[in-house]
């Protein structure tokens, strides 16, 4: 019972902090997008950032995808279904799932899939963009990382998120066994 109620606890204190970053990611990125730092060019491509927001569009090599507060790549299960997450247990161990904030935003900078929630069988709140469960990759170490695109792992293909939470379509997966084989469930 302590340990339910400290797990809330620190579920809520997560939540409160990406809700209240929200606002300043929101100027964060708006002062971005007026200006260009030094040494920016056309043909380079940024490395997603860390917004503090629970997701935001972001540019990358495979084009404009969603990622998490710390600039982590976001993908979603084909196993999925009907605002439904099935990844569980030895899944989550290696694509943790993205936690809901407490109180929901009406948008996110970038993002343009309807933001909501779904509730996971242990109870927990994860965020969903168009009706489809979020996740982030163990496989992924920094960000600006797609290591887990095109993944068939744990039942199912795993795919980057677009801004309309529709799964990003790459015919060249990058991820393999291969390049993550310290991974369980390989």
């Amino acid at each position: 019972m302590i340990t339910d109620r400290k797990s809330q606890t620190n579920d809520r204190r997560r939540r409160k902090i990406a809700a209240t970053s929200f606002a300043a990611a929101a100027f964060t990125l708006t002062a971005a997008a007026c200006g260009s730092a030094p040494g920016d060019s056309a043909g380079s491509m940024p490395l997603p950032s860390a917004t503090g927001v629970a997701v935001s569009a972001q540019a990358t090599g495979l084009g404009t995808i969603l990622v998490d507060g710390q600039g982590r790549t976001l993908y979603q299960f084909a196993n999925d279904l009907n605002n439904k997450s099935t990844c569980t247990d030895a899944c989550v161990a290696n694509w943790p799932y993205v936690p809901a904030p407490d109180s929901l935003p009406a948008a996110l900078p970038g993002v343009t899939g309807i933001v909501g929630t779904t509730t996971r069988d242990d109870g927990h709140h994860q965020l969903t963009v168009a009706g489809h469960p979020l996740y982030t990759f163990v496989g992924d170490a920094t960000p600006g990382q797609t290591n887990g695109q095109g993944i068939n792992l744990n039942g199912g293909v795993w795919t980057v998120v677009s801004p309309a939470g529709a799964p990003l379509a790459n015919p060249s997966p990058v991820g393999t066994a291969a390049q993550n084989p310290a991974l369980p469930g390989y």
